[in-house]
């Protein structure tokens, strides 16, 4: 079955007023992909999330949706595309002074204008969609990390979108709830055909749930490979690459003084 392209990023360059952080970012990220944005710490992954969920504008570049640029709509118009779109932030997000279930409607009662009751079914479906099915009185002071990583992702989930993005959804988890995560992931892509794209620098997540990746890096300020996480793997023979993806145990060899070559697998 031939892809069909959600995301289209081109010519992408991001930086933070004088100082460029990354330039010439170019991939798609097809509908149904569970895609990987990865690299060292600090190379700007969150920042190009950002970019492509509408909290900061690139230097230069288009982020298409189909056949839509984004950064080239009016703001109401991206305002509106906006809310095709899911986010869950690395720290969760979720507010304290609210139950898992009003963190969840918050967004119903801003967006739509459904009544309370039909609100409060939607919430306790979300969290059920997540394993948190009789948490909705609960605080998010009330419940583990994990179950508040759920909880953000329900979140996430409330006005139905089209993408999710998760920002380092794995961070500060134990490595049994991490798998939980992933596991979770997988089921929403599969039983909702969501599009989903991943900032996150844990191997084992990379490896179970991403079929689609780009590698930014902060030292060539660009992309050197992208592709599907175990291709690049056992493919890719930029030492960049290789190193992250084996944790430093291997490293590809190139001839003293020449550039390693980026790896873009189709």
């Amino acid at each position: 079955m031939e892809k069909e392209p959600h995301i289209i990023v081109e010519d992408l360059d991001m930086a933070y007023g004088s100082y460029l952080l990354q330039h010439d970012l170019a991939f798609t990220v097809n509908r149904g992909d569970i895609f990987i944005i990865m690299g060292g710490s600090g190379c700007g992954k969150s920042t190009l999330m950002r970019c492509l969920v509408g909290l900061k504008e690139p230097t230069r570049g288009r982020v298409l949706y189909g056949p839509i640029s984004f950064w080239e709509e009016e703001p109401d118009e991206r305002e509106r595309m906006m809310r095709r779109f899911g986010i869950m932030y690395q720290s969760g997000a979720l507010w304290s002074s609210l139950t898992l279930a009003e963190n969840i409607a918050l967004s119903l009662e801003l967006y739509t204008e459904l009544k309370p009751v039909r609100i409060r079914e939607i919430a306790s479906l979300k969290l059920a969609l997540v394993g948190l099915a009789g948490f909705e009185d609960y605080y998010p002071s009330e419940i583990s990390g994990g179950m508040k990583k759920r909880a953000g992702i329900a979140r996430a989930m409330a006005l139905d979108p089209e993408i999710l993005f998760f920002d380092e959804p794995s961070a500060g988890l134990d490595p049994m709830s991490a798998r939980l995560l992933d596991d979770l992931i997988l089921e929403l892509r599969e039983s909702l055909g969501t599009t989903i794209v991943v900032v996150t620098h844990e191997l084992a997540s990379i490896f179970a749930i991403g079929n689609n990746s780009v590698f930014i890096d902060a030292v060539e300020k660009t992309m050197i490979a992208s592709g599907d996480p175990k291709r690049l793997l056992a493919e890719c023979g930029h030492p960049t690459v290789q190193s992250f993806l084996t944790r430093g145990e291997t490293k590809a060899e190139g001839k003293s003084g020449e550039a390693a070559a980026p790896c873009f697998l189709a």
